[in-house]
């Protein structure tokens, strides 16, 4: 799962990615207005956290751009402002949730994952897709009532297409999806092949059905229809 933490407050954004990174979450950043416009417009996120306050610029305005766009992004606006208008606004535009500072940061962890599983997931912490289950609290995968174990990137790949069913993604997102902005730097993405081919050796050994299709100089399927 990545994050797009959008503050200008360096040490608060540092404490953020910090605990999350604990939570397996890919964190990127974004410090100001402009920057956020180009990280919005060129990737996806699984929920963007969103400082109304920038020194270039107001959050509302990316949340205008967000809608604009299209985008179905999770937003939750974190700021100091505790003004009822902003927060209405927000929500007008299509913030998700509102949190005003300080706040606990277990507390944003449960509204972040309070997001997903409802764009995600219909509000469920169970996954069931006949002998596959997922439990996104636990992180435990079973087939067949049997427990798999799986490594971290694998469980992240998995959920990733379970939330993206019968949808072709590239290699290219993939690798943005597990390594963020480290994937530009990458010479290819031959990590991505490595995953997936264990995930599948894994889910199928268990007896999985073949879900997980590959579309030949595409990318990658989760296949239910």
């Amino acid at each position: 799962m990545k994050i797009l933490i959008i503050e200008d407050e360096i040490e608060l954004a540092k404490s953020i990615a910090e605990y999350l990174s604990g939570e397996n979450y890919i964190c990127e950043f974004a410090t100001t207005f402009y920057e956020a416009i180009e990280k919005i417009g060129t990737f996806q996120y699984d929920c963007i956290l969103l400082d109304i306050m920038l020194p270039d610029g107001s959050g509302l305005a990316i949340l205008e751009e967000l809608k604009k766009q299209n985008k179905q992004d999770g937003v939750i606006i974190i700021s100091a402002k505790n003004a009822l208008d902003d927060k209405i606004k927000g929500l007008q535009l299509g913030a998700d949730d509102y949190l005003t500072k300080p706040f606990h940061l277990s507390e944003l962890m449960a509204r972040i994952y309070s997001i997903i599983r409802r764009k995600q997931f219909n509000n469920s912490n169970i996954i069931n897709q006949n002998e596959l289950q997922i439990d996104l609290l636990s992180k435990t995968v079973t087939i067949n009532n049997k427990t798999i174990i799986l490594t971290k990137k694998e469980f992240d790949l998995l959920i990733y297409f379970v939330g993206n069913k019968n949808k072709v993604i590239s290699k290219s997102t993939l690798a943005e999806h597990l390594s963020g902005d480290f994937a530009d730097m990458l010479d290819n993405h031959d990590f991505v092949y490595a995953h997936i081919k264990n995930l599948k050796k894994k889910l199928y050994d268990a007896g999985c059905d073949h879900y997980l299709k590959t579309v030949y100089g595409t990318g990658y399927k989760w296949q239910t229809i």
